[in-house]
């Protein structure tokens, strides 16, 4: 039986999930790739080593992004949401700072490469996927 989730269950959903697909547009063609986020105030922060959805354009030039985030627990039951909105690249240091230890209080382990970044004091580039049109 399919059913809709209310805005309650679908905010649930992306509090409780860990992992997102970032779904967006790169040199004209979807791109999604998977990434760990923090749901806050009705947005998704994330972090980013440059690349393809931020060093190539991707995100920069064409903000409009979506998120999906699904729980499965066997092939008849699963929740899924599908949440689109702005991407907003956070610069100010002491948002980025705030932003940066929520993410690393909820992944303590990120890879090698994101944790030596962050110890040398130079941070990925931290990001915010809001809705605009609330």
């Amino acid at each position: 039986m399919i059913t809709t989730l209310n805005d309650s269950q679908a905010r649930e959903l992306l509090h409780s999930a860990r992992v997102a697909r970032l779904g967006c547009v790169a040199k004209g063609e979807p791109y999604i790739t998977p990434i760990n986020y923090n749901f806050e105030d009705d947005c998704v922060y994330s972090h980013s080593l440059a690349g393809l959805k931020i060093e190539i354009a991707a995100l920069r030039g064409n903000p409009r992004a979506c998120v999906q985030v699904d729980q499965v627990d066997s092939d008849l039951r699963w929740k899924s949401v599908l949440a689109f909105g702005d991407f907003d690249e956070i610069v100010k240091p002491s948002e980025r700072k705030d932003v940066l230890s929520k993410l690393l209080k909820r992944f303590p382990m990120l890879t090698p490469v994101e944790s030596a970044i962050i110890g040398d004091g130079c941070s990925p580039e931290v990001n915010r996927l809001s809705d605009q049109n609330r």
